[in-house]
């Protein structure tokens, strides 16, 4: 008997129903599995059922919080079985010691990985049968992608670097989290706070950043600068665009770090300068350029743009396409870090074009003009792992009952993948060197020759705010045709009185932007350079989870659109040391679980300087008093159910 382990009941109902239909007979229900014709099962896991045991489960001493427990650092890592899905944890274990050939189905990813190879560890499976476990990896759960799915089956081998990462992952997580929470808990409660001061391996630097950008804006002085317009026309009778100073060596005095000029009089003295006074054209370059459609979606790129569009939270967007992928069926596998396809999905470009075109979805005239011959840079073997980007299935829309939110992701889903077969957005793109009376000025112009991809994108475009409308002016306007040392008229000038601004508030858009983009946050060069372009604070699938955790702490709030810190969250990121607040030690991490995955570290590596980090950290801990925090009342702990505990690999 061949067993199949699907991370969740929905994909192991996906995977028997493929079966069946290759079969062409039904299958038989049980409680927790179901039987194939041909005999074999599909059981499942419901999320993790298998998690980190609790300090106490090593040693009951633990039960109280004590500084001199700390740190705890396992040295046989055990499993607890979760007692919401202890009933199923039996069933499988039942089958597992039945089946003759075990078939990996967890999620395309790191933590899906993992998910399923624990349990097979749990039951400490037979050195042959657990070297034969194959991998089953199945992004889309329509039955037609289900059923290729089943003939591509490799050995579950393979992905053993995945797994091992997602275990660092995890037992980093706990080392991290439980010492310092323990640690700076005590130190709340000897200033009255009795109450959990969470620290954790991705949340505390994440609201480190949101502190620290709280702090800059409280701080921040505005300070009053200058720019100056030359009106510009072919003769003295009309004004035909405008270009901007470019201050000489000689201002240098008078400009700050950003080249911008802070004395008001040296402005003025330019306006006076210009005024009726020819405009020579010094260089003009004219360059034709092309833009590529934008990639595909990873689940952050999603949620980013669904934050700015629709101001959906990454929670609120994870869960509708949860919804699209498993009840649906609309979409593939949405906690995907990947923007890439495999070449040979283009393949089923044109069956899944031709079913959007025949929705009855605005959307379905997009689809009609799609050149299904084009194969845009999205499609590439070289960036594909276990899982690739967000696209539709071979389904319609029209057979679905979708609410607000699920129509509104999907659209934007549809909308990117089609953009993929859209040709470039070409434009020209001119710019242009004045000097007026002996100063240098510059302008610019952009001429659409194509609109390409952005045909989809036009219902946008007059969503800006009236500041960017005013940023892209320049760029925005027209220009007449020019030759080098033409001589054109200034009609004027004209002083324009800016000031600085400080930095944004966080929102539920940038915060996820600064996640999946630490390395502008991350003050050492060197590790700076360790970061690849796929670095990020957490992971696809714990993003957004991360920062609801915070909310539900009291460490964030919302106001309006804004995200803030709390009182308490500021209070703790000012008493931790400045690697535990800062991305710097967290996102170097990332990038060392990274390279386990792809063989390039080992977990040991990993693991052992990150022990020797902890124990440090613990000893600044218990020298940091905390400020700043209110007081709380202490409240009675529950009392924690013991369950059966198991060693780990």
């Amino acid at each position: 008997m061949q067993l199949y382990i699907a991370e969740k009941p929905s994909l192991g109902r996906a995977i028997a129903g493929a079966i069946a239909h290759t079969l062409g007979k039904a299958n038989k229900n049980h409680q927790g599995y179901i039987e194939c014709a041909n005999g074999d099962v599909v059981s499942w896991c419901i999320g993790h059922i298998l998690e980190q045991s609790a300090p106490e489960v090593y040693d009951s001493a633990y039960q109280k919080w004590q500084l001199e427990h700390l740190p705890i650092i396992p040295q046989q890592w055990q499993l607890t079985a979760k007692a919401t899905t202890r009933k199923q944890l039996a069933v499988l274990r039942k089958l597992v010691k039945q089946a003759n050939n075990l078939v990996h189905a967890g999620d395309p990813d790191r933590e899906g990985q993992l998910l399923v190879d624990e349990v097979i560890d749990y039951f400490n499976v037979a050195k042959t049968k657990k070297n034969n476990v194959k991998r089953l990896l199945i992004n889309d759960l329509n039955l037609p992608a289900v059923k290729r799915a089943l003939t591509k089956m490799k050995s579950n081998h393979e992905f053993m670097p995945l797994s091992i990462s997602a275990l660092a992952r995890s037992r980093a997580d706990w080392l991290y989290g439980i010492n310092l929470t323990r640690a700076y808990t005590i130190q709340g409660q000897k200033s009255g706070f009795n109450s959990v001061l969470s620290v954790g391996r991705v949340q505390t630097p994440l609201l480190g950043l949101v502190v620290a950008r709280d702090n800059e804006i409280a701080n921040f002085v505005s300070k009053p600068f200058y720019q100056v317009n030359a009106h510009i026309g072919e003769n003295k009778d009309e004004i035909t665009f405008t270009a901007k100073w470019q201050p000489s060596e000689a201002c240098q005095a008078y400009m700050d770090e950003e080249k911008r000029v802070l004395v008001k009089t040296l402005a003025e003295n330019v306006v006076k300068r210009i005024e009726n006074q020819p405009a020579k054209v010094t260089a003009i370059n004219k360059q034709q350029k092309k833009q590529q459609p934008p990639l595909p979606y990873s689940l952050s790129s999603l949620q980013i743009d669904a934050a700015k569009r629709f101001s959906m939270n990454a929670k609120l967007v994870l869960d509708v396409c949860q919804s699209l992928y498993e009840k649906h069926k609309l979409i593939t596998y949405p906690r995907s870090d990947c923007r890439y396809l495999p070449n040979e999905q283009h393949k089923q470009a044109s069956s899944i074009i031709k079913i959007l075109a025949n929705c009855t979805q605005p959307f379905a005239t997009n689809a009609k003009d799609a050149d299904q011959k084009l194969k845009s840079k999205a499609w590439n073997n070289s960036k594909i792992s276990a899982h690739h980007a967000i696209i539709p299935t071979e389904k319609s829309v029209d057979k679905c009952n979708l609410n607000s939110f699920e129509k509104n992701i999907y659209s934007l889903i549809v909308r990117q993948y089609l953009a993929q077969f859209y040709p470039a957005y070409i434009y020209d793109e001119t710019q242009v060197e004045l000097t007026i009376a002996g100063g240098l000025f510059k302008t610019s112009a952009k001429t659409e020759k194509q609109l390409g991809w952005k045909t989809l994108f036009q219902s946008h475009k007059n969503q800006q705010s009236q500041q960017e409308t005013n940023e892209n002016a320049t760029t925005e306007q027209k220009l007449p045709p020019l030759q080098q040392d033409d001589i054109l008229h200034c009609h004027h000038g004209e002083l324009l009185a800016k000031n600085t601004q400080p930095p944004k508030t966080f929102t539920d858009a940038t915060l996820l932007a600064a996640m999946t983009n630490i390395a502008r946050f991350v003050d050492d060069k060197n590790i700076k350079k360790i970061l690849r372009d796929n670095d990020g604070l957490g992971t696809e699938a714990t993003r957004a989870g991360i920062i609801e955790l915070l909310f539900k702490r009291q460490f964030l709030q919302r106001i309006g659109k804004n995200i803030q810190a709390t009182e308490i969250g500021k209070a703790l990121i000012n008493a931790l040391p400045d690697n535990a607040t800062k991305p710097d030690m967290t996102a170097q991490w990332e990038a060392e679980l990274n390279a386990i995955s792809e063989k390039k570290s080992s977990y040991q590596h990993f693991m052992q300087p990150l022990e020797n980090t902890i124990t440090q950290m613990i000893s600044q801990a218990s020298q940091r008093p905390l400020i700043g925090l209110p007081k709380v009342a202490f409240k009675p702990k529950k009392k924690r159910h013991k369950f059966t505990k198991k060693k780990a690999a």
